[in-house]
């Protein structure tokens, strides 16, 4: 029986995070799962909330790690993936862009054995997503543009948080990113190992900044910069 680990990394997410947690332990779920709650050395009372939240987990499904210093979401990912204990990994953001009851339809596919990846697509038989900034949207259409010309890929949304990996797949691409590069990275190298990405339309419900948004302008260059250096590495 597979089992899905759910990876949060967050960063001075206390407003939100106790009601995502609440939020995901609501689900029904068709496998076990379990969710890994990786601090990323916040300043906030994110790490007194989500250890709260494991000490009360009756049934042990939550764990609890937190950075000794801030490191970025990528690395926090890739932390909570060294001590995921499934065979299926999802990242969630730790706000509510995502909503978490639309994992059990996503996870279908890869319980099937019809793929090993599924990306939750923002933009799939949609127009503008909801609470989107224009210079986002543009950002996210272009780097999927980018994307689809370097690897041969067909995605309408490569930067979608919701990503739903086989774990040994996602374990074997060897990832080194640190911060906002994950996406770009762990698309690049899913696209070079000819793994068959399928998408499915999601919602999202975009905060602002001054909600907590944290990507800023120069992750659209690091990002392309990602791209461009995965596509000419042997």
């Amino acid at each position: 029986m597979d089992k899905l680990s759910i990876i949060i990394p967050a960063y001075n997410e206390a407003r939100t995070i106790g009601q995502l947690v609440e939020k995901i332990v609501g689900v029904r779920f068709p496998v076990d799962y379990e969710i890994i709650l990786v601090d990323d050395h916040s300043q906030d009372r994110t790490h007194e909330i989500i250890r709260l939240l494991s000490e009360k987990d009756i049934a042990g499904r939550i764990r609890v790690f937190r950075n000794d210093q801030n490191r970025g979401k990528g690395y926090s990912i890739l932390r909570g993936l060294e001590h995921a204990e499934g065979d299926i990994v999802v990242v969630q953001d730790a706000d509510f862009e995502y909503d978490p009851s639309e994992l059990p339809r996503l996870l279908e596919p890869i319980l099937k054995n019809e793929t090993d990846v599924i990306y939750g697509s923002r933009f799939l038989g949609k127009g503008f997503p909801h609470g989107m900034a224009f210079p986002n949207y543009i950002a996210n259409r272009f780097l999927t543009w980018v994307t689809n010309l370097l690897f041969g890929t067909r995605l309408t949304d490569m930067e979608t948080c919701y990503k739903l990996i086989r774990k040994n797949l996602m374990s074997a691409l060897q990832l080194s990113a640190r911060r906002f590069d994950f996406e770009p990275e762990i698309t690049a190298k899913l696209a070079k190992k000819k793994s068959r990405i399928v998408e499915l339309p999601i919602h999202y419900n975009g905060r602002t900044a001054s909600e907590g948004k944290k990507i800023k302008s120069r992750d659209f260059f690091i990002a392309l910069k990602v791209l461009l250096a995965n596509y000419f590495r042997p």
